[in-house]
């Protein structure tokens, strides 16, 4: 069973919580956007900035049930609206632990947020790093930047 599976909490309670938490633990800005198959959070801590992306659910992804049955076209919208709340509540999780690993030292800021840092053109680190890492697995070398990377 998945985090939050079957959740009632509407998305924007969810989105509420996220802002709540971020100001809680001292983010100094915070947006959100929805843009066709993905909702994507933005915030302000710790210096950097922060992007999340959440991908939303395609009809696709929904149509069936677990056991593999198809589920009537009324069955289907309600169980994408239930995964989308999912998603949402599991991103809320995600981010209230991220700032309470760091709030109690257990981490830094920069270990628990850096995929999602957001560097200078635009890009997260993941998204700059995740292509170099799969090169380096399937040929079998180590590229300089991640030789430098200690």
């Amino acid at each position: 069973m998945s985090y939050a599976e079957g959740t009632e909490v509407p998305v924007e309670r969810s989105k509420a919580e996220i802002e709540h938490i971020l100001d809680r633990y001292g983010a100094d800005g915070f947006g959100y956007l929805v843009e066709g198959d993905r909702a994507v959070v933005i915030f302000s801590a710790g210096g950097r900035k922060i992007r999340f992306t959440l991908p939303l659910p395609e009809i696709a992804e929904v149509a069936k049930t677990p056991t593999g049955r198809n589920r009537k076209p009324g069955v289907v919208d309600e169980a994408r609206r239930s995964e989308i709340r999912r998603r949402w509540r599991a991103l809320c999780l995600s981010i209230k632990a991220k700032l309470e690993v760091v709030e109690c030292g257990i981490s830094e800021f920069e270990e628990e947020f850096m995929p999602y840092i957001i560097m200078p053109n635009g890009k997260t680190v993941a998204e700059q790093i995740r292509p170099q890492i799969a090169e380096a697995y399937e040929s079998k070398k180590v590229s300089r930047l991640l030789l430098t990377a200690e």
